[in-house]
């Protein structure tokens, strides 16, 4: 059912200060930027920054874990079966990705995630993955 641990998203008050810190500071490898996110490479596990929509510190907005799964609508009717309720339900993403969201019993955001990685990525020779036509 789920493969690997993908990644793990963090919801920033200022978005290029984290980039900078994450870049800069801890030395990780950016994989891609968009205005609304910005993904590094640490140890085969993403570290994604999200810009928090209020701007204050980041208290009330925990770090999401990423499950990566082959088929994410399995998955998806699998747990629903287990009794899991979704507080994002099963849903495209612009970025290619199809993803649900779901909390542990302590209330921790946890995601599934399928990513067609041959239809909206590329990789170069370091290993970097950038979107098609960025």
């Amino acid at each position: 059912m789920i493969k690997t641990v993908w990644g793990v998203t963090f919801y920033v008050s200022d978005l290029n200060r984290a980039k900078e810190f994450y870049e800069k500071t801890l030395g990780l490898e950016k994989k891609y930027e968009f205005p609304s996110y910005v993904g590094f490479e640490c140890g085969g596990v993403e570290i994604g920054l999200i810009p928090k929509p209020d701007k204050k510190q980041c208290t009330n907005y925990p770090p999401d874990v990423e499950f990566l799964v082959d088929n994410v609508e399995e998955c998806y009717r699998r747990l629903k079966a287990k009794g899991i309720k979704f507080v994002k339900e099963l849903h495209d993403e612009p970025w290619g990705g199809k993803q649900a969201v779901f909390l542990d019993p302590d209330g921790n955001r946890l995601e599934i995630v399928q990513i067609d990685w041959e239809k909206y990525f590329t990789v170069s020779a370091s290993g970097a993955a950038k979107t098609k036509g960025s």
